[in-house]
């Protein structure tokens, strides 16, 4: 096998949240699929226990397409305690409604296989970003061997709702966001000298520990791609101009 793989993988659902942040009872939603909550996804399919060390698969390099942003809505929960049945506090939540996320992890071609091969046959139930998103669609797309994240993440064909490709099918190409990082596996970022400047976001999953989760910091670099779009229609040809014609010509007429 080669030294370094990517796997791809579908993330869409009617539902997905995926917070990076959490501050008392108001859960947000980032835009895009968070490190750390695939991580998490990527370990429930392998059967590890949130106990469990996740070094191997945080070493992981992590980039995300944007196919369909989808919607943002908030939704309000209630709860009351097991025990005491006492009611708990309102709690405010946000999730992403019709989204369609590509995302892509490169690494250790081994561990990749074993993961695509646990993503089609799941140790626990997979969700996006929590117990209460399940996936609409199969979440692995394919092992890509001795192949660069950014370059798969473009060559991907457009994964949005076949609706969503009808509704923009007067655009041929169409330009999508890519998030992209840095990571332990290739020491760099082949697009770092185009972008310097990232954004930083505590996503870097270090245990998923109940007793003590803990997160780093990591940069992305945002750039933009260009997919095409199946449900385009051909441009229409110009219309040949129509004949003269005189509406009152009859009236003219001389006969004999």
């Amino acid at each position: 096998m080669s030294s370094h793989a990517v796997l791809t993988l579908q993330l869409a659902g009617p539902l997905q949240s995926w917070g990076a942040s959490a501050r008392f009872t108001r859960r947000t939603t980032e835009p895009s699929p968070t490190k750390s909550g695939v991580i998490g996804l990527l370990a429930s399919a392998l059967g590890r226990s949130r106990d469990s060390d996740i070094t191997d698969l945080a070493q992981l390099r992590f980039g995300v397409r944007v196919d369909q942003a989808g919607s943002r809505l908030r939704d309000f929960h209630t709860a009351h305690h097991p025990d005491t049945g006492t009611s708990m506090p309102v709690s405010e939540r946000f999730y992403l409604t019709d989204a369609v996320f590509v995302a892509a992890v490169e690494g250790d071609p081994q561990l990749l296989a074993d993961l695509h091969q646990a993503l089609h046959h799941p140790h626990y139930l997979p969700y996006l970003g929590r117990r209460s998103c399940p996936p609409s669609r199969p979440i692995p797309l394919k092992l890509h061997p001795n192949s660069e994240l950014e370059q798969v993440l473009t060559d991907e064909p457009w994964r949005a709702s076949p609706w969503y490709q009808r509704r923009r099918r007067h655009e041929r190409d169409i330009p999508l966001r890519l998030l992209t990082e840095a990571g332990p596996t290739t020491g760099h970022d082949p697009t770092a000298a185009l972008h310097p400047v990232g954004d930083t976001v505590r996503d870097q999953p270090l245990t998923f520990s109940p007793r003590h989760r803990q997160y780093a910091l990591r940069t992305l670099h945002t750039t933009t791609v260009t997919a095409h779009n199946p449900a385009a229609r051909p441009a229409r040809s110009a219309a040949a101009p129509a004949p003269a014609h005189d509406v009152t010509g009859h009236l003219t007429e001389v006969t004999d």
